[in-house]
């Protein structure tokens, strides 16, 4: 039961760090363009290189 008291504490800290990358990561447009890479990767402009 002791253990507790360190891992909920731990758990905590380490969502809320995952809260803040996601919050960050929204606000500095990662998510923006969600389906440009599935059209990148189907288009053939490395073959006329």
């Amino acid at each position: 039961m002791n253990v507790l008291v360190f891992l909920v504490p731990l758990a905590l800290f380490l969502g809320l760090i995952g809260l803040f990358a996601f919050v960050w990561a929204l606000r500095n447009g990662q998510y923006e363009d969600v389906k440009g890479a599935s059209h990148r990767i189907l288009s053939d402009d490395d073959l006329l290189k």
